[in-house]
């Protein structure tokens, strides 16, 4: 497996999984970290490593998405021989390219995976990455139900599969202790974790404080350049002191943040350019009992189900009639946060995902390679 998303310590624990399956012997090459485009880096965490080996190898322009690449890719297929080769990346980035090359100079079964979930035109050479990429791989992975679509769209017609890129550790992601039963006009949080990007639409969450209750205040964990703007409108709105900041966290630490909030919110827009592609912040919230509340861009509703609840994207007014459905109704509050955790514990769990994607290995293997 080739991924530069598994520098993230607790989504290893589906490597783990893998590893458990009977005959598999697996390998993972990741970098030592990857440079966001928010400016971050996401050092690799060793959280999760038993039962497969780990390479760390070096990677060629850490932070360009769609040219990124492994130079010393080719001397480690060589060591490993390997039978399946999972590459962990988009098929029209130049990586998926190059694993895919060297995939099929070793004679190996190769999948890639995907989250596109909006039909997009690339140009030279992104669209001739793609193409060989849908000639060559026997198997794509999907990450939602677009996604799928958009694959057939641009000429796909090899097998599909839709599994999340990963699941989620119920062991982690849980609630350390029992929810206090919160007094009346006692605070009540809204947060939100993750990177402060326009198109997660967070301004949503400061336009409804106004018309919440005053000890209901956002919390906004992580960075991003949405960080003065969002001060900005806080203090525009006067609601500047319901409003605090504070900067991001490691993975290991997002369930003891999860469980500190009331509300999770994820108030996504869809751009020309994107739409949500899955969300795991919300598995991540509902695992640890904390109620969600989604709009309705991309996959959020089909994550979410009848775990959570959901509002028309881009209107503060019914995010803010959400969050009152939940300030007036305890009995609900208790309801979702109870079965947002069962939701993932049927649809996302780590042991879940790593055996779906097994069976996808299983079935390569009754292919002949290309």
């Amino acid at each position: 497996m080739i991924s530069k998303a598994l520098v993230a310590g607790t989504s290893q624990r589906k490597l783990e999984e893998l590893a458990k399956c009977p005959g598999v012997e697996l390998t993972l090459a990741t970098p030592e970290y990857w440079q966001s485009d928010d400016g971050s880096k996401q050092m690799l965490e060793r959280l999760y490593t038993d039962g497969y080996q780990m390479i760390v190898t070096p990677i060629a322009f850490n932070g360009n998405f769609h040219l990124h690449y492994y130079p010393q890719l080719a001397k480690i297929m060589s060591e490993v021989r390997p039978e399946i080769v999972h590459i962990d990346e988009e098929p029209y980035n130049f990586a998926t390219f190059h694993a895919m090359r060297l995939a099929m100079q070793q004679h190996a079964h190769a999948l890639f995976f995907t989250w596109q979930n909006l039909y997009r035109t690339y140009p030279p050479p992104f669209r001739q990455f793609e193409i060989y990429n849908y000639k060559h791989a026997e198997v794509a992975i999907a990450g939602n139900r677009e996604a799928a679509e958009v694959l057939k769209r641009k000429g796909y017609t090899g097998s599909t599969h839709v599994i999340p890129q990963f699941g989620f550790d119920t062991d982690i992601y849980a609630r350390s202790a029992p929810r206090k039963l919160r007094k009346p006009d006692a605070p009540f949080s809204l947060g939100f974790i993750g990177r402060l990007k326009e198109e997660k639409g967070l301004h949503l969450m400061v336009e409804a404080l106004p018309l919440l209750p005053n000890y209901c205040r956002v919390v906004f964990i992580g960075n991003g350049p949405m960080k003065i703007p969002l001060e900005e409108l806080a203090k525009k709105l006067d609601v500047s002191e319901r409003v605090s900041f504070r900067p991001s966290v490691p993975t290991y630490d997002v369930p003891r943040e999860m469980e500190q909030l009331d509300v999770f919110v994820l108030p996504s827009l869809t751009r020309p350019n994107w739409m949500e592609q899955f969300g795991r912040v919300l598995p991540e919230a509902m695992s640890c009992e904390t109620p969600v509340i989604g709009s309705s861009s991309g996959e959020i509703p089909y994550v979410i189900g009848d775990a959570g609840l959901i509002f028309k994207e881009g209107d503060a007014r019914e995010l803010a009639a959400c969050i009152r459905k939940l300030l007036d109704d305890p009995t609900l509050y208790a309801s979702l946060a109870k079965q947002g955790r069962q939701r993932v514990l049927e649809n996302y769990t780590q042991g879940k995902i790593a055996r779906q994607t097994f069976e996808v290995y299983r079935q390569m293997l009754t292919v002949p390679t290309k």
